[in-house]
């Protein structure tokens, strides 16, 4: 049975809209199967009209009730009784499944999980599932008259992509704790935020300045501080694949650079 989605995607209300070519019809009873790549654990859905005439078949899967946990699952279609040997195919897939313009608007909401489709590197259809917890979600990071500068977008939030302003403000804490937090006001027009701050400020700061700094974005109407990451595109590693231009004040060092999940840090020293 070779099956081979021609596109891809997860809609605004989490359901996953597949088109597929086929050569044949599919049987009657076949099941969509999700398998989490870490641990085994699988979910299906059935699939409608079966039987069907067609070489082009569309297809849509509601991923909420299916109750998936965050990971990476990978699909396979399966007909007769599960497990039952040659019963069970990996879906192939063409669709890239990648839009930033797309992936911008579906973190508009608010959301608990965030689901997105993607061809593998083998050319196979999966999901990937994370957490939906607001952030700032870095676009462009640079440094420019000795300051810092940053722009992205909130992520996950609920707010409107429109043109109201909300009272914001940038903060950099320091390695050592709280104490010596350095603070500048932000723009946040809608969705988009702006921010510069003072790198001699930083250095000013505190005498025990070396170490990794921790940027937070503070918007009026928002309960806790946005982290400061890259989360909605499709890179990964950004830590190592993720190379910003550093600069230097009064002889120190300064760097942006990526954690191991994708959060925002300034390497000051070192």
């Amino acid at each position: 049975m070779r099956v081979v989605v021609t596109d891809a995607e997860v809609t605004m209300a989490d359901v996953l809209s597949l088109r597929l070519a086929i050569e044949e019809p599919l049987p009657e009873g076949t099941r969509l199967v999700f398998r989490q790549r870490s641990g085994g654990a699988e979910s299906s859905v059935i699939l409608g009209t079966p039987g069907a005439e067609a070489h082009d078949v569309s297809v849509a899967v509601s991923l909420a009730p299916l109750a998936l946990t965050p990971g990476r699952w990978d699909t396979y279609l399966e007909h007769g009784e599960p497990g039952r040997p040659g019963g069970r195919t990996r879906v192939q897939c063409v669709d890239p499944g990648f839009s930033l313009d797309r992936l911008d608007a579906y973190a508009l909401s608010r959301r608990t999980l965030a689901y997105r489709a993607y061809r593998t590197l083998n050319g196979f259809l999966a999901l990937r599932i994370a957490a939906a917890e607001p952030v700032a979600d870095v676009r462009a990071v640079w440094f420019r008259e000795g300051r810092f500068e940053v722009t992205g977008l909130l992520a996950y939030t609920g707010f409107t992509d429109d043109d109201s302003h909300h009272t914001a403000r940038l903060a950099l804490r320091p390695p050592a704790g709280p104490d010596g937090a350095v603070t500048a006001v932000a723009t946040v027009q809608g969705v988009r935020f702006h921010a510069a701050l003072s790198l001699c400020d930083v250095i000013a700061a505190t005498p025990e300045y070396e170490g990794l700094w921790e940027p937070s974005l503070e918007v009026d109407g928002l309960a806790e501080p946005l982290p400061l990451g890259a989360r909605i595109d499709d890179v990964d590693g950004k830590r190592r694949r993720v190379q910003y231009p550093d600069t230097e004040v009064d002889g120190v060092p300064i760097r942006p650079c990526y954690t191991a999940d994708d959060e925002l840090r300034l390497e000051v020293g070192g």
